[in-house]
């Protein structure tokens, strides 16, 4: 079959799947503070749904898939789903708040799963709670250390916000001097419900400002398709890396496909637009189609915004599903 390729010649090879809207942590950033109104249960990718939507994306030359949530290890059969997408040729990988991996880490070595990235977004336990509304800090930490010891590439996700975190973007990076671990600040970002605004914004060029202040850093070569610019600390083990996506965006390598927990592909994080994949597949209808379709609607950018420094608060132009529905 023909490879998966958008209007602007980009190859489309990598798919993250939501597996679960649920979470047991409650970000402020990701989350709406009223909550968020679930989709029915029988409206849900069920384990053999997601493996045959997963074939399809693999017969179009898919070669990655990242499992993401909500919190994927809150699904119950989250085992099962990682076992049968396992048998598949594919790079697997996850991303996970970290709160329950050390239940997983004899499912993670029977699949060969080693890459984890984990969401911590402060090391102080009190702004812990304040951002995740959960007393959680010392047991992510604490499954933090367990998988580096069991030699787990971890990349640790950190959305900074102005006046909330940035103050600690030196104590992040002093962790990579004696661990392998890969710290990815990510400038934060709008999305529906999460009090978006432009004050909190600490741009790329801010926190490489706050990091030349303390440490001669080094440019890293990034991967291909990479989100991330990656650098390091000279003679410190693990690196770190700016995810800049709203200042100095990397939509033109961009190689990132969505499928939401109730099955709606997203051909970019900002879309407004999703196309329904479960229902006809349900049906016994061929979705093969119907991907490239939703492919060949992706914009070149931000999901056709022109300007997303400009967007405000629950603005028209902006997706109508928190971070938590759409998937990390």
């Amino acid at each position: 079959m023909q490879s998966l390729y958008d209007s602007f010649g980009r190859k489309h090879d990598y798919l993250r799947i939501s597996l679960t809207e649920r979470c047991n942590l409650r970000c402020t950033y990701c989350m709406p503070e009223h909550g968020v109104d679930l989709s029915p249960k029988d409206s849900l990718m069920t384990r053999d749904e997601i493996l045959a939507i997963t074939k399809v994306f693999v017969g179009l030359g898919v070669n990655k898939v990242r499992l993401t949530g909500g919190e994927p290890l809150v699904r119950k059969d989250f085992g099962e789903v990682l076992a049968s997408l396992s048998k598949l040729n594919i790079e697997l990988a996850l991303t996970t708040n970290g709160i329950l991996v050390d239940r997983y880490t004899s499912v993670f070595e029977s699949v060969g799963l080693r890459s984890i990235n984990i969401s911590l977004d402060t090391l102080s336990p009190n702004k812990f709670f304040e951002i995740t509304r959960k007393n959680d800090y010392h047991k992510v930490v604490s499954n933090i250390d367990l998988l580096l010891k069991m030699g787990y590439h971890i990349k640790l996700n950190v959305v900074v916000k102005k006046g909330f975190n940035d103050d600690e973007i030196i104590d992040f990076i002093q962790w990579t001097e004696k661990e392998n671990i890969h710290i990815r600040f990510i400038e934060f970002m709008p999305f529906d419900g999460n009090s978006w605004n432009l004050k909190e914004l600490i741009s790329y060029k801010n926190i490489l400002e706050k990091v030349r202040e303390h440490y001669g850093i080094e440019k890293l070569n990034d991967t291909p398709n990479s989100t991330a610019k990656a650098f390091s600390v000279k003679g410190f083990k693990g690196t770190f890396a700016v995810i800049s996506s709203m200042t100095d965006h990397f939509c033109q390598s961009c190689n990132r496909l969505r499928l939401t927990a109730d099955g709606k592909m997203k051909n970019c994080l900002f879309s407004k637009g999703e196309v329904d994949i479960l229902t006809p597949l349900r049906k016994g209808e061929d979705i093969e189609g119907l991907i490239r379709s939703c492919l060949h609607q992706k914009q070149y950018k931000h999901g056709g915004i022109q300007n997303i420094l400009k967007v405000k608060k629950n603005d028209s132009k902006l997706s109508k599903r928190s971070m938590i529905l759409i998937g990390g």
